[in-house]
């Protein structure tokens, strides 16, 4: 039977497989940490860093130095005056700052493209962003790394554009029947979810061994979602849970409406009372600014 003319299930199932295997043979196809990125994130944990450093290695890529250059001119950040070069931007914003929204920047362009679904990737990468930015205002109410926390929230999912990527590969390397297949699953927002959220993990963990990210952000994107059983950074891994919610509840309040979000044990496991919950649940607005922002 043609799989076009096969049952939804079917073919779910049998796409599935071919998305199994090709992760447990290695062949999955993992993007690469843009070259920027990377020598930002070096250049971040490098305690001789100075403003003159990351402005020349900004002005490597011209297209990064434009994007950086709109962020900072951004509602995001309310500059008093126009922002006109990367050395005012500095000024401005901090080395830390700059160094986070061109890690950022570099990312989107690198990772978060699948030509043809452009809204579905839209979607997670607003949903990194808000994740990433709420992830800072609860370190914050933590007393915990805001830094680390932002790396945290926003690389959290980061194998779900890739698994998008790759099921989309699979059916097109197979046949033209496939791709027909394809598309009728991916009409089916459901079914999409259901590949995504299933493997997006096990991917993630691989992203996260190619790119040498930090132990703290690895360990985040293979149990933030099940944190009870991690050995080690148990508190990222549930600041990073929190901040997922809350990015929901910001971006589909229709899925994670503020009671569902509030009726969590993990709040009480990490010492966020009712108070405290209410007021990063002020900080909005401020999510929203910030997600439109990085989104140019």
């Amino acid at each position: 039977m043609p799989p076009e003319t096969q049952p939804a299930g079917t073919q779910l199932e049998q796409l599935e497989q071919a998305l199994i295997q090709t992760i447990e043979t290695g062949d999955i196809e993992l993007p690469l940490l843009p070259q920027a990125a990377s020598k930002v994130m070096a250049l971040a944990s490098d305690p001789n860093a100075d403003a003159a450093k990351l402005s020349a290695l900004i002005h490597q890529d011209q297209a990064l130095a434009t994007h950086v250059l709109k962020i900072a001119n951004s509602p995001a950040y309310m500059p008093r005056s126009p922002v006109v070069s990367l050395q005012h931007a500095v000024a401005m914003l901090g080395i830390t700052q700059l160094s986070e929204i061109a890690f950022t920047a570099s990312l989107k362009v690198g990772a978060f493209q699948v030509p043809g679904y452009e809204d579905e990737v839209k979607q997670l990468w607003r949903h990194s962003l808000a994740s990433g930015a709420f992830a800072k205002e609860v370190a914050r109410a933590k007393r915990m790394n805001v830094e680390s926390a932002y790396l945290c929230g926003l690389l959290h999912e980061i194998g779900k554009p890739v698994v998008l990527r790759t099921t989309m590969m699979i059916a097109r390397d197979r046949s033209k029947e496939w791709v027909k297949a394809l598309a009728t699953i991916l009409d089916n927002k459901s079914h999409v979810k259901t590949l995504i959220e299933g493997y997006h993990t096990r991917v993630g963990i691989l992203i996260a061994d190619k790119w040498g990210l930090p132990k703290q952000v690895a360990e985040t994107i293979q149990y933030y979602g099940d944190y009870e059983h991690t050995t080690v950074f148990r508190q990222e891994c549930m600041l990073t849970f929190v901040a997922d919610r809350l990015a929901s509840h910001l971006l589909t309040p229709e899925q994670m409406p503020e009671d569902s979000l509030r009726d969590h044990s993990v709040f009480a496991e990490l010492n966020l009372y009712p108070q405290d919950v209410d007021k990063l649940l002020t900080t909005k607005d401020q999510v929203l600014t910030i997600v439109n922002a990085m989104n140019l």
